[in-house]
C-alpha cells in the first residue's frame, strides 16, 4: 500500500474557505481509481496558519504514477487558482511495510 500525504499551510483567514474546499476535492480524489481511503488532520501550532494534511491510500504505486500523471497538474491548478498563494503545500509518498494494532 502506498500512502500519498498532501500537507498544507494555510493563512488563518482563509481556513474555514479552504476546509470547506478541501472536503469535496478529497472526495474528487477518492473517486479516482486506486485510492481506497483518505484521513485528514489538523495539526497543531504554526502561529497564524492552520496546517492541514491529509493521507491518501493507494492500492499501489501504479495507482499514484496514474494520478501525478493524469490527475495531479489539474487538481492542483484548481487549488492555485482560488487560494492564490494564501497556502503553500509539500507532499510526500510513502510505502506500508508493516502494520500494527492494539
Amino acid at each position: 500500500m502506498i500512502v500519498y500525504e498532501v500537507r498544507a499551510s494555510v493563512e488563518d483567514d482563509i481556513a474555514g474557505a479552504y476546509r470547506e474546499w478541501l472536503g469535496p476535492h478529497v472526495a474528487e480524489i477518492l473517486a479516482i481509481p486506486g485510492f481506497t481511503r483518505a484521513e485528514l488532520l489538523v495539526e497543531d501550532g504554526e502561529p497564524g496558519r492552520t496546517v492541514y494534511s491529509v493521507r491518501y491510500h493507494l492500492a499501489g504505486r501504479a495507482a499514484l504514477e496514474d494520478y501525478l500523471r493524469d490527475h495531479a497538474p489539474r487538481l492542483r491548478a484548481e487549488g492555485l487558482a482560488r487560494f492564490g498563494d494564501r497556502f503553500t503545500a509539500n507532499r510526500r509518498v510513502s510505502e506500508l511495510v508493516a502494520e500494527y494494532a492494539r
